[in-house]
């Protein structure tokens, strides 16, 4: 049938009626663009209290917490402390390595030592070092240092110290040739230390043994040598 001219109308009220309610009912776009810019409303302002604790709050640096005030003296104090320690430490070490350190004895003398630190005492080295025998201890200065047994099976009252006059090389005893024969240039002293052959200038030092309470006891030998009558050329 044809249409007639209400039919059309009624028909062109019903789209444009629908057109507006499809408008109407539409949502409003919720991408990233939207979340971005909260509105006004939205945004939260901080108080009066909240602001001033946020200025004196301790700040967060690039790289970790920055310690308040009473931690950095902390850290200051024991800064100072481990610098200052071994400063005031140090003179003191150094004083006590310069002046020789004196031992127990008669005439301000010094206790000589074995090989293992222990102080020498006549009776048990005589067991162990007959005649003629050459043995070392530690002397005067910290010297090596010879204690020589006479002939006749007692202690001399002198001892030998043992650096070469030379370079200062340790000198050992040859029983053989019944000398003291420096390895390193070739230097002899006879068997009291006096000296037979260079490069060495001088004779090796003599020291004082005496004894204390049966313990081996060295001191200075101020006296002429007896070896070639001149006056000591080793110094206190």
């Amino acid at each position: 049938f044809a249409p007639t001219p209400a039919s059309t109308m009624l028909r062109t009220v019903l789209l444009a009626a629908a057109v507006a309610s499809a408008s109407a009912f539409s949502v409003a776009p919720m991408g990233p663009a939207a979340l971005a810019k909260p509105s006004s409303a939205m945004r939260l302002q901080p108080t009066v209290r909240a602001a001033r604790k946020a200025s004196f709050a301790p700040r967060m640096a690039a790289d970790g917490f920055v310690p308040d005030m009473g931690r950095r003296n902390l850290m200051n104090a024991l800064l100072a402390g481990s610098i200052a320690g071994p400063l005031l430490v140090l003179p003191a070490v150094l004083i006590s390595f310069l002046i020789p350190a004196k031992a127990g004895g008669g005439g301000g003398g010094l206790v000589a030592k074995d090989a293992l630190g222990n102080d020498v005492k006549v009776d048990k080295w005589l067991e162990t070092h007959p005649a003629g025998a050459r043995a070392l201890v530690q002397g005067l200065k910290g010297d090596a240092t010879y204690l020589i047994t006479s002939e006749e099976g007692k202690l001399e009252n002198f001892a030998v110290n043992a650096v070469c006059t030379h370079l200062g090389c340790v000198v050992p005893w040859n029983k053989a040739a019944n000398k003291f024969m420096c390895p390193c240039h070739g230097s002899q002293y006879d068997k009291n230390g006096k000296v037979v052959r260079g490069p060495a200038p001088l004779s090796l030092a003599l020291a004082k043994r005496g004894d204390q309470d049966g313990t081996v006891v060295l001191s200075f030998w101020g006296d002429k040598d007896f070896r070639d009558g001149s006056d000591p050329w080793w110094k206190k």
